[in-house]
């Protein structure tokens, strides 16, 4: 089926609302679907008739609003895709790849590392998609106009979302000017298409439910689960079965995280705040994931001051990403830290908190700065 027929069948089945923007997406992913499946294979007979490769598909570039369905869609177009040199990931992680790959190539000393980056990333993949780009580093914005052109000249066809218009990436950076022709090649190379429909279905997926669950136990761990299950739409049959995945952490290590679907990650208070973990952790965490789950916040205080100082600086890297935070706790924001040394010091993770569960934050986009 194409993409344009699965969205269709979603809508029909109910699991969608109609929505003009996405249906208009459909229809230009599945043409770049068809375009995609008509080229042959590598080094198949018709490349050596013509002498030369097949020319790259146009790439296309998908904005608009957070929960606009962007990642749905892509979703559905990679699923879809029937070729076999593919790759899909979060932007982040991606740039993550690519960095350890650079600083292999310039332990080599053999001169610019950009090049063979490039031509192991074509020989891999002639399909890229990204989810969520953005770019929020000076190490990012310095190579991104370089690797893409290469990307691009060498044929690989690019889908990405974000949550900007390709003006606004890196708004403000430092050194602005070395990330503009990144912008013009996005302008030059792939469509790019706005999904901006009135509806946040990620918020609207969310509803009534409660973000902040007291106290810790069966009943609050259901509710959360329920949530879990219907933000990313798990079938009620494979329940037992949800997927876990790893994360990079600074590019040196993976971190596991249990339950992870759809931009949506489960995590026991324990695994998070009770283990060894710091800044770098979170930071993944929070560029990786738009809403994260966490089960049983204890009450705190100078009894379990590192948990607590680990809570801190997580609540500060989901913070400063604008991710919803959903959570059971033995105690309200403004209770979960009662006294003792250190009481004034979370206040600030008080008010936090307190926001994060406001309309206003749950409305704001992922990463938003």
């Amino acid at each position: 089926m194409t993409v344009e027929e699965r969205y269709h069948a979603l809508v029909a089945a109910g699991e969608l609302k109609a929505d003009p923007d996405q249906a208009r997406a459909a229809v230009e992913l599945a043409r770049m679907q068809s375009a995609l499946q008509a080229v042959p294979p590598r080094g198949s007979m018709l490349w050596k008739f013509f002498g030369k490769k097949p020319e790259p598909v146009r790439g296309l570039y998908m904005w608009g609003g957070v929960g606009r369905g962007k990642s749905m869609l892509m979703d559905l177009f990679f699923d879809s895709v029937q070729i076999g040199r593919k790759r899909r990931a979060h932007f982040h992680e991606f740039m993550l790849d690519i960095h350890a790959r650079l600083n292999v190539e310039r332990k080599k000393e053999i001169g610019d590392p950009i090049p063979p980056v490039v031509v192991a990333l074509a020989d891999e993949a002639r399909l890229l998609c990204f989810d969520e780009m953005v770019v929020n580093n000076m190490a990012d914005a310095a190579i991104m106009s370089r690797l893409f052109a290469g990307l691009i000249d060498a044929g690989v066809t690019v889908v990405t979302t974000s949550n900007r218009h390709p003006d606004d990436l890196y708004k403000n950076g430092l050194n602005r000017q070395l990330f503009l022709p990144f912008i013009d090649l996005i302008k030059a190379k792939l469509d790019i298409l706005t999904l901006d429909g009135p509806t946040d279905y990620r918020r609207d997926r969310l509803g009534m439910a409660k973000t902040w669950l007291v106290p810790n136990g069966p009943e609050a761990t259901k509710a959360l689960s329920e949530t879990f299950f219907h933000l990313t739409d798990y079938p009620p049959e494979d329940r037992a079965h949800v997927p876990s995945t790893e994360i990079d952490v600074g590019g040196a290590r993976q971190m596991h995280v249990p339950k992870a679907l759809k931009g949506v990650a489960v995590f026991s208070f324990k695994r998070l705040c009770a283990e060894a973990r710091g800044a770098a952790d979170y930071l993944a965490i929070a560029r990786r994931f738009h809403t994260v789950i966490i089960v049983g916040i204890p009450v705190l205080g100078p009894h379990n001051r590192n948990e607590a100082a680990r809570f801190v600086t997580l609540i500060d890297a989901l913070y400063e990403y604008r991710v919803k935070l959903l959570a059971s706790a033995d105690a309200a924001p403004d209770a979960l830290y009662p006294e003792g040394d250190g009481k004034f010091e979370f206040d600030r993770t008080v008010s936090r908190l307190i926001e994060m569960q406001s309309e206003e934050y749950l409305a704001q986009g992922h990463g938003v700065e």
